[in-house]
């Protein structure tokens, strides 16, 4: 029997913040249906066996593999009947009326094939990739210089974290962040599943991109729901792969939807300086102690 939402949550290594995600999900009010579906992308501390033991509604999936991100989603959405569909991180806490909500402005919004809320960290302070625009190359450029750091507010600067935008005001985006993202079931229908060639970065706007470009649905971001995400939990157990997937994904997105129109010395540019960053991001963070390690954001 379909439900009104279908939950999946992509998990690895993360137990004990996946079971504080479950319980928020099921202390959830409001008149509706679900279905919550955990991918175990091979753990190896006990997640899976805790959510079949603590959370016997939960449909568990174990891959065989660590896949990534887009294929363990894969896995979940080709199972997922809701007539919604959220991908939720493990990491994050829905309040209790949240999904009930985020449904209700999606039934209200027809022409929405995506809606995200506003993500906050535990300091209460903005996870600024709630909201974004495509990286088109000046987009990406003007992040990639530091320019929009410098530049918060500048329409021209930060136009990828839409830093000049009010964060509590609804708005229309390119893209909001896979960590708690729900998407109509008929816009996914039309664009197909996630691109299992990003692997743990950039599907999220890979899959906006074709919601929006490819099929005309709006991307909306909907303050008035606020979900707490504490970030890169999983992602700094392997910080050095993830880092290189983070630069990765940003010349697999150009790759895919700009480079057939830009001319081939910016493309080769674009290639060289996404590596220079990348082998100084890597190096900076092979200095640092394994306890500060990060990746980045997306």
């Amino acid at each position: 029997m379909s439900k009104d939402l279908s939950i999946i949550i992509v998990n690895y290594n993360t137990r004990d913040l996946l079971r504080d995600c479950l319980n928020s999900i099921f202390a959830s009010r409001g008149d509706f249906t679900y279905e919550v579906i955990v991918v175990d992308n091979c753990s190896t501390d006990g997640s899976a066996e805790m959510v079949i033991t603590e959370f016997p509604l939960v449909k568990t999936i174990r891959s065989d593999i660590n896949g990534g991100y887009a294929y363990a989603n894969n896995l979940g959405l080709r199972e997922a009947t809701g007539r919604y569909q959220m991908l939720l991180n493990p990491d994050t806490i829905v309040p209790p009326t949240a999904l009930h909500d985020l449904i209700t402005y999606m039934d209200a919004h027809p022409e929405a094939g995506v809606v995200g809320p506003k993500l906050v960290r535990p300091d209460g302070s903005l996870d600024l990739a709630c909201r974004r625009s495509f990286p088109t190359p000046e987009v990406a450029f003007w992040r990639l210089t530091g320019l929009s750091r410098l530049f918060p507010k500048s329409r021209r600067f930060n136009r990828y974290n839409l830093g000049y935008l009010d964060p509590d005001e609804p708005a229309e985006v390119d893209s909001v962040v896979g960590a708690c993202m729900m998407i109509r079931r008929e816009a996914l229908a039309g664009v197909g599943l996630m691109d299992e060639d990003f692997y743990a970065f950039g599907e999220d706007l890979d899959l906006c991109y074709r919601i929006k470009k490819d099929q005309g649905w709006k991307v909306l971001y909907y303050p008035a729901v606020v979900v707490t995400h504490y970030k890169g939990e999983s992602m700094k157990q392997r910080s050095t792969e993830m880092i290189y997937h983070f630069y990765r994904s940003m010349w697999v997105f150009h790759r895919k939807h700009y480079a057939k129109n830009t001319c081939f010395v910016l493309n080769w540019l674009i290639a060289l300086g996404i590596a220079g960053l990348a082998a100084v991001k890597l190096f900076l963070n092979a200095l640092k102690p394994p306890s500060a390690r990060r990746v980045g954001s997306a």
